[in-house]
C-alpha cells in the first residue's frame, strides 16, 4: 500500500468555542478544494478497566514502569489511583496564560497584514535549508503533511482533537511516530512565528502553511479562514486509545474499533500506511481506511480526494530501515536535541538520506507541481509489490 502519513495531504479545520468559524463547514471545504485538486506516553494496559480509563478524572492506573519518572517511581497517582484529579479542570487557566489573561486573539488577528505574512511563507517554501533541505526544492509538500496532521486527529464521536488550538506541538502528539520529523516543519515555521508575534496563533500558521504550500504548487484554494486560538499546554483529558507502546493495537474487541477513536493504532492519526498491522492488504486496507476517515467526518469521495491529492505531492522518506538509524521522538530526546527528535545517523542524517517512514519514493513526475498525474499513474500502469530500501 502506498504511504499515508509521510508526505503531504489536504486540510482539515477545526473549531473552537467563541472563534467566528465554525468545524463542520470548514472542514468539508478543505476536502471540497482536494476534490477540486483531483488527486502519549501511552496509557497502561491495565487498570480500572472499562470505560474508566477513559476518564481523564479518574483515569487508568498507569503504570511506573510505563512512566518517564526517576528510576520508574511512584507517584501520587500510583499510590492513590482512585482519587479524583481535579487538576484536569484546570487545564490552560487564564492566570497561566503566558500572553495575559486577558489576551483577546481576536482581535490580534485583526491587526494580522495576511498578505505580507502569506508573501513570507511562499519565501520560506523554496528557501531551502542546510540543516533540513527541502525534497526537490521545495518545502510545499512537508507544509501540506504538517498542516493535515494537525487536523486529521479530529474525531466526530466526541469531537476531540483537530487543528483548533495548536496541540501538535505538545505531547504526546509532537512525539507520535505518524508526525516523524514535523518537528522540523515547525522550526522552520518560527521565524515567522517570532516575526508576526500573537498576531497569528502557532494552530492558524500551521493551517495557513499549507495552503500558502498549495498555492506555490499550482494549486488554486478557496482561501483562508483564521481564528484558532492556541492553548499552551498539553492536553489531558483527551482519550488517545489503551495502548502502553507507540504503534500497539488493543482498540479492537472483535474486529469493531474502540469508541470514541478514529486511528487503528497509538501514535497514527489514522490508518497504517503499509496496510493492516503491515499487511499489504488492498481490500482490508479500504475496509479500515473507510471506517476511520468516517469517523473523522468524511465520506467515500471526501476520502478519495484527499488521499489523491495528497498523493499528488511530495514523497515518501524510506531511504533506510530505522532499526539502529533513528534516535527517539522530541519528549524522550536528550537535551541538546533543543527540542527536536527522530535524529538521524544514517549519512547526512537528511536529504536522500531521510528516515521517516517504511516507503520510499516520490507519487509522481513533478512532486512540487500540482497535476493529475497519481490518478493517471494509477490507472495507466499494473502494480507489482516491492519492498522498499527499509523493508517495508
Amino acid at each position: 500500500m502506498k504511504n499515508i502519513f509521510d508526505h503531504s495531504k489536504s486540510l482539515k479545520t477545526g473549531s473552537k468555542a467563541g472563534t467566528s468559524f465554525s468545524l463542520r463547514p470548514l472542514f468539508s471545504l478543505s476536502f471540497l478544494v482536494a476534490i477540486g485538486m483531483g488527486s502519549a506516553s501511552g496509557q497502561a494496559d491495565h487498570g480500572a478497566g472499562g470505560d474508566i480509563e477513559k476518564c481523564p478524572v479518574m483515569g487508568p492506573q498507569v503504570a511506573p514502569a510505563a512512566r518517564h519518572t526517576a528510576a520508574s517511581a511512584y507517584g501520587n497517582r500510583d499510590w492513590w489511583p482512585n482519587q479524583l484529579n481535579l487538576g484536569i479542570l484546570h487545564q490552560n487557566s487564564a492566570k497561566g496564560n503566558p500572553v495575559g489573561g486577558n489576551f483577546d486573539y481576536a482581535e490580534e488577528f485583526k491587526k494580522l497584514d495576511l498578505a505580507a505574512l502569506k508573501k513570507d511563507l511562499t519565501s520560506l517554501m523554496t528557501d531551502s535549508q542546510d540543516w533540513w533541505p527541502a525534497d526537490y526544492g521545495h518545502y510545499g509538500p512537508l507544509f501540506i503533511r504538517l498542516a493535515w496532521h494537525s487536523a486529521g486527529t479530529y474525531r466526530t464521536y466526541d469531537g476531540r482533537g483537530g487543528a483548533s488550538d495548536g496541540t501538535q506541538r505538545f505531547a504526546p502528539l509532537n512525539s507520535w511516530p505518524d508526525n516523524g520529523n514535523l518537528d522540523k516543519a515547525r522550526r522552520l515555521l518560527w521565524p515567522i512565528k517570532q516575526k508576526y508575534g500573537q498576531k497569528i496563533s502557532w494552530a492558524d500558521l500551521m493551517i495557513l502553511s499549507g495552503n500558502v504550500a498549495l498555492e506555490s504548487m499550482g494549486f488554486k484554494t478557496f482561501g483562508f479562514g483564521g481564528g484558532r486560538a492556541d492553548v499552551w499546554e498539553a492536553q489531558e483529558d483527551i482519550y488517545w486509545g489503551p495502548e502502553s507502546e507507540w504503534l500497539a493495537k488493543k482498540r479492537y474487541d472483535d474486529g469493531k474499533l474502540d469508541n470514541p477513536l478514529a486511528a487503528v493504532q497509538m501514535g497514527l492519526i489514522y490508518v497504517n500506511p503499509q496496510g493492516p498491522d503491515g499487511n499489504p492488504d488492498p481490500l482490508a486496507s479500504a475496509k479500515q481506511i473507510r471506517e476511520t476517515f468516517g469517523r473523522m467526518g468524511m465520506n467515500d469521495e471526501e476520502t478519495i480526494a484527499l488521499i489523491a491529492g495528497g498523493h499528488t505531492f511530495g514523497k515518501a522518506h524510506g531511504a533506510h530501515s530505522p532499526e539502529g538509524n533513528v534516535g527517539p521522538e522530541p519528549e524522550a530526546a536528550p537535551l541538546e536535541e533543543q527540542g527536536l527528535g527522530w535524529k538521524n545517523s544514517k549519512g547526512k542524517g537528511n536529504g536522500v538520506d531521510t528516515i521517516t517512514s517504511g516507503l520510499e519514493g516520490a507519487w509522481t513526475s513533478t512532486p512540487a507541481q500540482w497535476s493529475h498525474s497519481y490518478f493517471a499513474n494509477m490507472f495507466a500502469y499494473d502494480w507489482e509489490l516491492t519492498k522498499s530500501p527499509a523493508g517495508a
